[in-house]
């Protein structure tokens, strides 16, 4: 019974130790209309604004920048205009 325990509590005190979680932090969010009844909601997960309004589509939202958005480090790629 005391290994048991003693194996349980090694269990508990490791499972602590993951990476530690992250809110999304994606460019694009998606408000999502309420309907009659008000209220909505909003998902700041889209990569693309396309793939916002993809999402949106047929629901009554709409798309916008994530205010909250922090590029991740390090050197980016540029974005080429077309001639």
């Amino acid at each position: 019974m005391r290994l048991f325990l003693f194996m349980v509590g090694i269990l508990a005190a490791t499972a602590g130790l993951g990476t530690r979680a992250e809110a999304q932090n994606y460019p694009w969010c998606a408000y999502y209309g309420g309907g009659m009844g008000g209220g909505g909601g909003r998902n700041c997960g889209f990569i693309s604004f396309e793939q916002c309004l993809e999402t949106v589509r047929g629901m009554g939202g709409f798309c916008n920048r994530n205010t909250l958005y922090e590029p991740p480090p390090g050197p980016h790629r540029g974005r080429r205009i077309p001639d």
